[in-house]
């Protein structure tokens, strides 16, 4: 059954004109929590480069399909299955992950596989890039994020919105570095990381 997100309708521009800035290569893109599937269709259309491979849990797949019918984009792969609680992970090797609005949601050790499985399966110079809310030390937590923190919290105490610093040091710990952070509307953020090239030992 096809699903509608009024969420990803509205922001599907923004992260895209972002993406454009973000993924300047070509290669696969694994989206990780494609929900719906409203935005898996819009980024493959849109960004004919890349090979877009949309993923998520088993009972989303039926909306995703429902989407990927009814566009006509040629590099959209079909639909996987992909828990951050389970392993394998339908790919094994991506040149860019990207992660919207899943964060907040997941409890703190989803977010923690995630940035691990990224790690391990990014290309070096490969891309990281998620979107969603944050809180940042020594920066007003603005009122509609306090608020939507709240509002997770209720629901599930192991989700809400993340600590930026937290975030970053478990990108760093997965070998990756802090490429951009860019303000996005409804003070939301748009952030990526790069796979850090290896370095040769010469020991």
């Amino acid at each position: 059954m096809k699903q509608f997100s009024p969420a990803c309708e509205r922001n599907k521009g923004p992260i895209l004109a972002t993406l454009r800035d973000a993924l300047s290569t070509s290669g696969l893109v694994l989206e990780i929590g494609s929900g719906t599937g409203q935005h898996a269709v819009f980024f493959a259309e849109h960004l004919p480069q890349l090979q877009w491979q949309p993923t998520d849990l088993a009972e989303n797949l039926p909306s995703m399909h429902a989407w990927a019918a009814a566009g006509d984009a040629a590099n959209l792969l079909e639909p996987r299955v992909l828990d951050l609680f389970s392993d394998p992970w339908p790919v094994t090797q991506a040149q860019a992950v990207v992660c919207i609005n899943t964060i907040h949601i997941v409890p703190w050790v989803g977010v923690e596989r995630l940035f691990a499985g990224a790690g391990q399966l990014l290309d070096s110079t490969g891309i990281l890039f998620v979107y969603g809310p944050y809180r940042y030390a020594g920066r007003p937590f603005e009122p509609t994020n306090k608020r939507f923190d709240q509002c997770l919290r209720s629901r599930d105490p192991e989700s809400g919105v993340r600590d930026f610093d937290a975030v970053n040091a478990l990108a760093r710990a997965h070998g990756l570095q802090l490429v951009e952070d860019r303000a996005m509307p409804a003070n939301n953020r748009c952030i990526w990381w790069m796979k850090k090239k290896q370095v040769a030992s010469n020991k």
